[in-house]
Order: C-alpha cells, then structure tokens, then sequence
C-alpha cells in the first residue's frame, strides 16, 4: 500500500471560517442533521479553548510519530491538525516540543485520537489540544504513514481540508462541499433558539411550546396533586 503526504490541499474560505468560529459544536453539530460529530473519549486539555480551522489529517501507527513531524512542514496558520492511528494507541504521541513547533507554524489546534503528554507545558501555553488520553508512554519514529489522507478520527469521517470546530462540547467537522448549507441550517438555528429564550423570559413553558404534554399522556405519565394522593390512589 502506497504511503504519501499531499503537500497542498483546498482550504475553506476564510470568511466562511470566521462565520462558523460565532457558532459552537452543539449548535452545527445539529443543524447539520446530526453527523460529523467525533467521539466523547477525545476531551479537551483545557476548558474554554475553541477552534475552528481547516483539518490536516494525519495517520500514524500506533505508538509511532514519525507522520506528526512530517506534517509539520505541511501545515499553514489557521490549521487543525487532525491525527488517527491504525491500531489503538494511548502512547503520548505529541508533547511539549511538538506543540511548540505547531505553534510556530501558526496552527490553531490538535485533535487526536491517540495520547498526549507534557500536559502541564501544553495548558501553560494555552495551546488547545483534544485528546483521547494522557499518558507518559513514548512514540517511536520509523513507521511510514499519510498526511493529508480520508481518515476517521474518533468515528467521524474526515479529508484534509474539512472544516474542524471544537469547544468545551466535543467535536464536529463539516464536510467542504457541505459548508455552506451548513452554515445557513446553523444561523437558523441560532435564530430559533433566540426565539425559544424569548419565550422563556416571558414565562412560557416548554412543555408547552414544544407540545410535549400529548407525548406525557401517551406515555402513561400521570399528575398527582401530592404524595399523599399518589398513595391514597394507590392503596384503592
């Protein structure tokens, strides 16, 4: 099987990036019908970061880093670098030196679905990581792999160039050719929801604006006045 880095690839737009940086995960992770949305073992390092960039996909061996240095050149300002490993691995496959050179090369962030290290230099420097573990363990650097490959990271499909967003929620990417449609479903959103808190401020219900009482009687879900009257009715 052929192994390769793809040296330039087609990123979003920038203006379309800063549109989609005002939203969050949840918000076009919905809009969107519900997909792109990467696994809950991939956490953040550091409560309150954010991203929102194109993806530089990376895929590595197991335990091996060799393809993340390789990629380094690859990167531009702005980019996400996206890693997965054929095999399973929690080996801390970036660390401290790393991330310092990625943020030399102006990169925004890491998502990886394998380990990381040094955490307490990474939270130091702010740089926003997204990691499925935390572990001491070393890579290796001699196994081959691709930059710049369709890859699946935490379960979600993703190729080079997608857009990558994650925020205390999770992560979510959105497919190019997607990006716009995506864009419109999610500031629809947005404006449903500022509906829905309008609502609320006025004292409506959601039992009621989402009709949901229909669905607590269909469901068996009966009202008691009090506790005594449960037991009352109970005790017949």
């Amino acid at each position: 099987m052929e192994r390769y880095i793809v040296r330039n690839i087609d990123r979003p737009d920038q203006t379309i990036i800063e549109q989609f940086s005002k939203l969050d995960v949840s918000t076009v992770y919905e809009a969107q019908g519900k997909i792109g949305l990467v696994s809950h073992e991939l956490q953040t390092v550091k409560p309150g970061n954010k991203i929102c960039g194109p993806a530089v996909t990376v895929t590595c061996f197991a335990g091996d880093n060799l393809m993340i240095h390789a990629a380094i050149e690859i990167c531009k300002p702005g980019d996400v670098l996206v890693i997965t490993t054929i095999g399973e691995s929690r080996t801390g496959m970036i660390g401290e030196l790393i991330v310092n050179a990625l943020m030399k090369r102006g990169v925004q962030g890491v998502v990886t679905e394998a380990g990381i290290r040094d955490v307490a230099k990474i939270r130091e420097c702010g740089f926003p990581v997204w990691s499925k573990a935390i572990h001491s363990q070393g890579s290796t650097k001699s196994r081959g792999g691709w930059v710049n490959a369709p890859a699946v990271c935490g379960g979600a499909s993703v190729n080079p160039g997608d857009l990558v967003m994650a925020d205390d929620d999770g992560i979510v990417f959105v497919k190019k050719e997607d990006l716009k449609l995506a864009l419109e479903s999610s500031n629809q959103r947005m404006a449903k929801e500022e509906n829905t808190k309008a609502r609320i401020e006025r004292g409506e219900l959601s039992l009621d604006f989402y009709n949901l009482r229909g669905i607590l009687e269909k469901e068996n879900v009966v009202y008691y006045e009090s506790e005594e009257a449960r037991t009352a009715r109970k005790s017949c």
